[in-house]
């Protein structure tokens, strides 16, 4: 795909298509309009325009992609903070998507998983080796520490 830049007035629709596709942060949208070759001045001004129309909302994607990689992958809450924190999304925004994450549905996931995980590990006899690896997957999956000792220390 060669390199093709647009005039601010010619990116704005791209854009506002790119947006609207699916929700965004503001760093994948600023990295887009840079690509399009336009310049520092030109960027934040369309940004600020998005913004103000509603396309970008940083805190209705951090909802939204919270959601997506808890219901989607059963990610835990630290894997989705690591993940948004990554995507420089600000603490405020993220702190708002992880409260938007059902108690409940968090725990009956979190269960669901050490139950999925102790199947496959039925053959395991040595319970140190078990545990282990329960708690290497859970972490891996981004639960909080003290969920995943309480987890593991029921073994």
């Amino acid at each position: 795909m060669g390199f093709q830049t647009f005039t601010p007035e010619q990116a704005v629709p791209k854009i506002k298509q790119y947006c609207a596709y699916q929700e965004r942060c503001h760093a994948e949208v600023r990295d887009k309009l840079y690509s399009f070759g336009l310049h520092k001045n030109e960027v934040e001004e369309i940004i600020s325009g998005l913004i103000t129309e509603n396309y970008l909302n940083e805190e209705r994607f951090a909802i939204h992609f919270a959601g997506g990689k808890f219901r989607m992958k059963q990610w835990g809450k630290i894997k989705i903070k690591q993940a948004l924190k990554f995507k420089q999304v600000s603490d405020y925004c993220i702190r708002k998507a992880l409260k938007e994450i059902d108690k409940h549905e968090y725990e009956k996931t979190f269960q669901k998983l050490v139950q999925q995980k102790l199947k496959t590990l039925k053959s395991e006899k040595n319970i140190f080796i078990k545990k282990r690896k329960l708690q290497d997957f859970l972490l891996q999956k981004g639960f909080e520490t003290q969920l995943v000792r309480e987890a593991v220390n029921l073994l």
